[in-house]
């Protein structure tokens, strides 16, 4: 786990050291553990290292090849690394360090672009062939590991982070449009290759870009896994697909135990999280660290969930740590919260994360999260109603965006509105082949764009924020290619997740299964007052919001008089929604 920068020229100029590391130096946090930059004419390249894997210089990066000609930076596990790199010596390949980083070199030059099809892990590198001078970009499946990247004429430039683009200069930082309406729209969630910043763009996931010397490139989706039964599946009786579901559950969750260090588990309480706790005690772990938050109550809604998360840690005996902020805390720790998003994120996860992140970085580098299991064995609200939906988009729509094109244009300034595209993005998505159920559309929709976009982002920046790894087993591809063909109404029963529930019956105890559903609550960011009331009326009424004019004056005036009032379909708060946006261009001096 780490961050990675670079700069490519293309028009015979030599690439710019102090911009490469620049771009490092801001993400110093992602990687503390040491760094390195490699110039070589048109080419920079920079690395930020937490050490994980083969804890010794010879993993150090840029890693160079001189044998084979490449130069490597990497984000990442490669959870498989060692199966690989026993293949690939019997192919007559050695190698000089101990850890996964060395493989991707080798894999690369014995296969090809294809190497990532191998690769069962969390990944974004590029890689550089010296002789042919074509640059290779790749990210993994589900995105778990970022990758931005800003083109100029003649050059290119790639960070872990979208601000480590920025702190470079040279970079277009007003506002994109078409990304201001899909972040008002749908929760947030701005799909690649767009960012909330006209000059900076993201590499999709499953993707691999191979830029010729010229700067011409070509990208390679490599992963599409279909939704619904396959051939041979159709008989599979619910106990078949459990046992399959067990199975491949202990893989994923096993397979992210590869490490040097100690590994530990986010505990919500919830049955995601609990479930891979369980799993790890049956598969002999013990001395297991288990790491919970919690929040100070507001408006009567609780802010934490504690009861569960201890009796998952009394169950299992784990080293148990938990973590309560007061709200007078929270507020001290925005700005760094804010700090940390490498897009503006509205989800009160956010700071939940990354205070728990700051916790845990004090004990150990390595943590599993039950991040995708709703998106993969559908637990959302949403879904069940989509299993009769006859128009699924308007059903999906209504459920989920937080206001409709209309409205959006009576919110939005004058210069910002007339914004159809998250919808009209949503039907053509729908419309795709691979997924003829109207639950598979949306669980298809969910698992490959907006997890990507909402929930793997935010704890990749929130735990990276602290130089900590965390690892999500729930988006192992082997788990989520067996989920994608289960029959979509095993996973909607029992009001959603139904055959991972039952599965966890057989592992975890019953009283965290048949709970109510949960989330992280953090209530002082859902109703919006006292303090918090005045910091997100301060930064929407400055000189710089003013002078955007994104939003309408009647419309803020309305939300300031009754923050508690408007209330989005996922239980957002509306002003938390417009402030944090501006929140975020303010702290990163952007837009």
């Amino acid at each position: 786990m780490c961050g990675i920068a670079g700069e490519i020229r293309f028009d015979g100029q030599t690439a710019d050291a102090a911009a490469v590391a620049v771009m490092m130096k801001s993400q110093v946090r992602r990687g503390p553990d040491a760094c390195g930059q490699l110039m070589r004419g048109r080419i920079g390249l920079g690395h930020q290292r937490l050490r994980i894997i083969d804890l010794s210089s010879r993993s150090a990066q840029p890693m160079v090849d001189p044998e084979l000609g490449l130069d490597l930076v990497f984000n990442g596990c490669i959870y498989n690394y060692q199966e690989l790199r026993t293949e690939l010596q019997e192919l007559g390949y050695s190698f000089f360090s101990g850890g996964d980083t060395e493989v991707i070199l080798k894999a690369y030059h014995a296969w090809g672009r294809e190497c990532v099809q191998r690769f069962k892990g969390m990944f974004a590198f590029a890689i550089h062939e010296r002789e042919s001078g074509r640059i290779v970009l790749a990210r993994d499946r589900f995105g778990i590991k970022p990758l931005y990247y800003s083109q100029a004429p003649g050059r290119l430039r790639f960070a872990s982070t979208l601000p480590g683009i920025v702190a470079a200069g040279e970079v277009d930082t007003s506002i994109d449009r078409t990304a201001l309406h899909f972040y008002m729209s749908w929760h947030a969630v701005v799909p690649p290759p767009l960012t909330i910043l006209k000059g900076v763009r993201k590499l999709p996931p499953a993707t691999v870009r191979v830029y010729e010397e010229d700067g011409t490139f070509a990208d390679w989706s490599y992963w599409n896994p279909p939704f619904g039964l396959a051939d041979g599946n159709a008989g599979r009786s619910e106990g078949e697909w459990q046992e399959l579901l067990l199975d491949a559950l202990r893989t994923a969750v096993e397979r992210r135990m590869v490490a040097d260090v100690p590994v530990g588990v986010l505990l919500s309480g919830g049955v995601d999280s609990s479930l891979i706790v369980g799993l790890l005690a049956d598969l002999g772990q013990s001395c297991l660290s288990t790491f919970s938050i919690g929040f100070e109550e507001a408006h009567g809604e609780k802010g934490d969930e504690f009861v569960y998360s201890d009796l998952i840690a009394r169950h299992y005996g784990t080293d148990h740590h938990k973590l309560f902020v007061p709200s007078d805390d929270l507020l001290k720790e925005l700005p760094g919260a804010i700090e940390a998003m490498a897009e503006p994120m509205v989800s009160y996860d956010n700071i939940g994360f990354y205070l728990l992140s700051r916790e845990v970085a004090k004990h150990i580098k390595v943590v599993q999260s039950g991040q995708g299991a709703d998106e993969v064995f559908g637990g959302y609200h949403w879904y069940p109603p989509m299993a009769s939906a006859n128009d699924p988009v308007a059903s999906y729509s209504r459920a989920f965006f937080d206001r409709d094109a209309e409205t959006l244009n009576r919110q939005l300034g004058p210069d910002w509105r007339n914004g159809g595209a998250p919808l009209d993005f949503v039907r053509e998505h729908f419309a795709r082949p691979g997924a003829d159920d109207p639950v598979d559309k949306a669980l298809r929709i969910d698992s490959t764009v907006m997890l990507v976009d909402d929930p793997v982002k935010r704890v990749d920046n929130m735990t990276m924020a602290w130089g900590l790894e965390a690892r999500v087993p729930f988006l192992d591809h082997d788990l989520a290619e067996l989920a994608a063909r289960i029959p979509s109404g095993m996973k909607l029963a029992h009001g959603g997740k139904g055959i991972l529930k039952e599965v966890a019956r057989k592992v975890i105890p019953a009283e965290v299964i048949d709970r109510p559903k949960g989330y992280f609550p953090v209530p002082a960011l859902k109703y919006i007052d006292g303090p918090y009331l005045d910091l997100v009326r301060d930064a929407l009424s400055s000189q710089a919001a003013r002078e955007r004019a994104l939003f309408e004056g009647d419309y803020l005036s309305m939300l300031f008089s009754d923050p508690k009032g408007h209330i989005t379909p996922l239980r957002g708060s509306e002003l938390w929604q417009v402030g944090l946006l501006e929140l975020w261009l303010q702290q990163h001096g952007v837009g």
